[in-house]
């Protein structure tokens, strides 16, 4: 029996008694396509009881029937994950993974649940190499080669079977009844499916089929069904997990794969061995708050509390948000964070992750003295002085989705789910998009003098994420506030960035979310969100000696704040995101 946690601890699991059921009246959701096609709510929404806020709004609308009928933050989750495969398919769903935070109001405990795909056992450290150069990252991400094991059935499985309180097969009725009778296409997922995702998609027939009747890629506000994806979903609510990690679909996920023009090797095995992994979450003081968030395989929850410590140490509360000074030091923290994240996290089943050494309050401390006030300081090394494995070339993409949930009984979920790229490999099976996850790993496994590489391919090792759920405590131990993101690696910033907003200069959720976006991965350049009024720092930020880039940051923050007036959501207006509560 693991410890219970207490906020200011760093490790916090423990084994729950499932939750007796709850009533279960069900409400009256509007399913019509007029009510599910427009752009995010945003307003901030408040609420007294439960709140839930997803990437669609056919999803929280699913969310919100399950928090209505008396079930659970994972019961919310479980329903809102299925209609997110059918209705955002572009971003997560049942052939990706997941990473989970979720608080247990009545034991004052914080899980952390790992769904991270795994790569076949029988992959080699040069997978993504040909004739001995690295393949180009479009020439990786197509087809079966970069295919991990899906993590995310086995991740909800394993959180509903400690945190549950409706039946699992109750929680797919949504999913079922959207998938037979038709939703509304949204306005992105259209959008997405006419630019460059089109070549992958259209060198698989399921796909091609699916996504491109008559050869044209489906219409905003057009009338869609996926029977076979209901078909799925009968099987997977009647049979648990195990449908698809064994059996028939099992089969069609592995043959799919082996036999694409890009073939990959999962193999049977690798399906059928996969486990869902209980971690330690991390937790760190930030201001008078305590942060908590993941750890490895995610970099997400080490370098957010990174950042965010660095940021305190040079004073962000003493600046504005959006003024050339507070793009300065988030660039300069973002550098240092992002040094230490390239090189040292990894899979920590595979490699000794020194995640003590890198939030130790010391080392961040001298960390925070590099960073020059006024000019930019240059590309950041690693800090740590032990001799650990070197940073490798890890194209992390952004087609990824975050859910925000508090039920009525003061449990809370934040979970990040993704497929990889936008549309993951291109193939589908049983109705749903299959993942190109192995693209998270380093290309190669060594660098050029021999040295080895934390983040390299092995088999049945998990590729590290940027994914970052986190949880916000305030100084007596209650939940304050919940929040994530996806973006690949920008997810970092994103959170921290909004977190800033909400916690040092007191915005409200939404205020905060909407805040144009600035951040710097310790790469060539700061970027700044375009159309935005950021565009006009550039030329005082070249001053500094930064490179300057003006390019789309496509967040999709969804979260939640607590406070004695009850609940308070924001969703991304970046995205189709909705806010629901009561």
């Amino acid at each position: 029996m693991a410890r219970q946690l207490k906020i200011w601890q760093i490790i916090l699991p423990g084994l729950l008694l499932i939750i007796p059921l709850a009533c279960r009246n069900r409400p009256v959701i509007d399913r019509s396509p007029e009510a599910h096609t427009g752009q995010s709510n945003q307003q901030l929404v408040t609420a007294k009881s439960y709140m839930v806020a997803t990437a669609n709004p056919y999803a929280s609308a699913a969310g919100q029937r399950i928090l209505q009928s008396g079930g659970s933050a994972i019961d919310a989750a479980i329903a809102v994950n299925m209609v997110l495969t059918l209705v955002e398919p572009q971003s997560s769903g049942l052939g990706g993974g997941s990473f989970i935070l979720y608080w247990d109001q009545q034991l004052d405990r914080l899980h952390s649940y790992d769904g991270r795909e795994t790569a076949p056992h029988s992959v080699q450290p040069d997978l993504f190499f040909d004739a001995g150069k690295p393949l180009s990252f479009q020439q990786a991400v197509a087809g079966g080669r970069a295919v991990g094991v899906p993590g995310l059935l086995r991740n909800l499985e394993l959180a509903h079977h400690k945190h549950g309180r409706l039946p699992w097969a109750e929680l797919f009725s949504e999913a079922i009844e959207l998938a037979e009778n038709g939703f509304s296409v949204s306005p992105r997922l259209s959008r997405l499916l006419a630019g460059p995702s089109r070549n992958k998609l259209l060198r698989n027939q399921a796909a091609h089929d699916y996504f491109y009747p008559q050869g044209q890629p489906l219409q905003a506000g057009q009338r869609l069904q996926n029977p076979q994806l209901a078909k799925t979903f009968r099987l997977l609510a009647a049979q648990g997990a195990k449908a698809l990690y064994q059996g028939e679909l099992a089969r069609q996920i592995i043959q799919t794969v082996r036999e694409d023009a890009n073939p990959g090797q999962l193999a049977l095995t690798d399906l059928a061995n996969y486990r869902a992994r209980e971690r330690d979450p991390l937790c760190q003081p930030f201001y008078r708050y305590q942060i908590c968030g993941m750890g490895p395989p995610s970099s997400g929850g080490i370098s957010l509390l990174q950042l965010l410590s660095l940021l305190e140490q040079v004073g962000i509360d003493q600046q504005q948000p959006g003024s050339p000074q507070t793009i300065h030091l988030f660039a300069q923290a973002g550098r240092l964070a992002f040094a230490d994240r390239d090189r040292y996290i990894a899979d920590p089943d595979y490699s000794e992750v020194p995640i003590r050494g890198l939030l130790d309050p010391e080392y961040l401390r001298q960390r925070a003295k590099r960073i020059d006030p006024q000019q930019d300081s240059g590309k950041s090394v690693a800090g740590l002085t032990d001799v650990y494995p070197l940073a490798g070339y890890s194209p992390e993409q952004p087609g990824t989705s975050h859910m925000s949930i508090i039920d009525r009984y003061g449990n809370a979920l934040a979970q990040t789910a993704s497929i990889e790229q936008e549309f993951g490999c291109g193939l589908m099976v049983g109705g749903f998009l299959l993942n190109n996850e192995l693209t998270d790993f380093s290309f190669a496994w060594q660098d050029t003098s021999g040295g080895v590489i934390a983040n390299r391919v092995e088999g049945g090792k998990r590729p590290r994420s940027s994914m970052a759920p986190t949880m916000i405590f305030d100084q007596k131990d209650k939940l304050k506030m919940v929040i994530g993101s996806p973006g690949g690696s920008r997810i970092i910033p994103y959170v921290a960035q909004t977190i800033v907003g909400t916690l040092v200069w007191r915005q409200d959720i939404q205020t905060a979310i909407n805040q144009p976006h600035y951040l710097h991965m310790n790469g060539a350049s700061l970027e700044l969100e375009k159309d935005t009024p950021l565009v006009q720092q550039k030329p005082a930020l070249e001053e500094r000696g930064y490179r300057v880039t003006i390019r789309d940051l496509n967040s999709g923050l969804h979260g939640i704040m607590i406070s004695e007036d009850g609940l308070a959501g924001g969703a991304d207006p970046r995205r189709e995101g909705l806010v629901l509560g009561q």
